[in-house]
């Protein structure tokens, strides 16, 4: 099997897990944090700054390098890896988020979905067996089965159909995967934030024994004690030999959370879309660095932070560049914010090797002014 998961100790305190998934481009540690590539880059960072951070994996989308540069292209250039010289694990989702979202330029089908380029309006179909096609020809380590993310909030109903139909697409896509020996391929519970439907879709889609299994169709929009709920619904049903992902959820609370309820892996555009603004996530709390009180403040960005823009430059600097619309401040803020969730990570990896999660959360709420797990980042 392409992707395998190896359980290294359970936390006494939180019963949080500390793992290894084992890639054909190497080892995640988890609970691990995904930075997102989308476009086959994690916005302004080179991959050598992301191995200077220690990311052990990044994630980039089907959909997007799909319309653009086209899979075929990747695969002739040796895959996403060479393409883009990544020599680490890669998760490709399957493009269906990007899909639903575009909900008045798409049509559910059971075949898949018709819809319409955000590019240039092209019309396109997007199925279970495309999906496989087009992340077979970028090579990733580890796969998303192609699947209808619901929105927040919908009818019952709606919900059970589209849970039902997401389970006959991730059979169809474990019939179309063309490279399991290389490639591990994941399934995705839905359900919305009905309990018996999560059930359903975990006993339906474990029966079919992928290699991992995703939760989707949170952090959609709706409030953050709801996620936490779904996830204590959801989590237990998933096999315990198997990796556990949350998906779209990068919050520093929510990462904290969902660790404690057993997720492995989690990745989101948060770091770097909110440092494109100038916000930061610093051992203070949240920081927006084009506040008026930083004009003069000389000092680092975080006094506690070791990062390439912490011991370099000033705070007054970075208000400067993002305030210019300098490309260097977005590069700056969006290099400390993915150190920031990543060393963070590793907290959480060492206070579960020592049976403090629990503390290690109430710690850092108590720095971050996180008190209110509705209130959230």
């Amino acid at each position: 099997m392409a992707v395998t998961y190896e359980l290294i100790k359970v936390c006494k305190q939180s019963g949080a897990r500390l793992g290894r998934v084992h890639t054909p481009h190497g080892v995640i540690e988890t609970p691990a944090f995904m930075p997102v590539g989308t476009q086959a880059t994690v916005k302004t960072m080179s991959p050598e700054e992301l191995k200077g951070m220690d990311a052990h994996i990044i994630l980039s989308n089907t959909y997007h390098l799909w319309l653009r540069p086209g899979h075929e292209l990747i695969q002739k250039a040796g895959g996403l890896h060479k393409f883009m010289n990544w020599d680490r694990p890669i998760l490709t989702d399957s493009g269906g988020f990007q899909v639903f979202s575009l909900s008045n330029m798409r049509k559910i089908k059971e075949e898949g979905v018709e819809f319409r380029s955000h590019l240039n309006g092209d019309r396109l179909f997007l199925s279970p067996e495309k999906a496989m096609e087009i992340q077979n020809a970028l090579g990733s380590d580890i796969m998303m089965a192609f699947d209808e993310c619901p929105p927040y909030p919908a009818e019952y109903e709606y919900i059970k159909n589209s849970l039902e139909r997401t389970t006959r697409w991730a059979e169809r896509c474990l019939k179309a995967h063309a490279r399991p020996e290389d490639q591990g391929l994941f399934a995705i519970v839905q359900g919305g934030m009905h309990a018996d439907l999560r059930r359903q879709s975990a006993a339906d889609l474990t029966s079919l024994d992928f290699p991992g299994y995703a939760i989707g169709g949170l952090s959609v929009g709706e409030p953050k004690h709801l996620m936490y709920e779904v996830l204590e619904e959801t989590v237990p049903l998933l096999p315990d030999n198997k990796p556990r992902y949350l998906m779209g959820v990068g919050s520093p609370d929510a990462l904290l959370e969902g660790s404690i309820r057993g997720i492995d892996m989690f990745d989101c555009v948060l770091p770097t879309r909110i440092a494109r603004n100038g916000t930061t996530m610093t051992s203070e709390g949240r920081v927006n660095i084009r506040n008026a009180k930083y004009a003069e403040d000389f000092g680092p960005l975080d006094p506690k932070c070791s990062c390439y823009t912490c011991v370099n430059y000033s705070r007054a600097y970075l208000r400067h560049l993002i305030k210019a619309d300098e490309t260097f401040g977005i590069r700056l803020t969006s290099y400390h914010n993915l150190h920031f969730l990543l060393e963070m990570m590793r907290g959480v990896r060492q206070a579960i090797m020592e049976d403090r999660l629990l503390d290690f959360r109430d710690e850092f709420f108590t720095m971050y002014g996180l008190h209110d797990n509705d209130k959230g980042f």
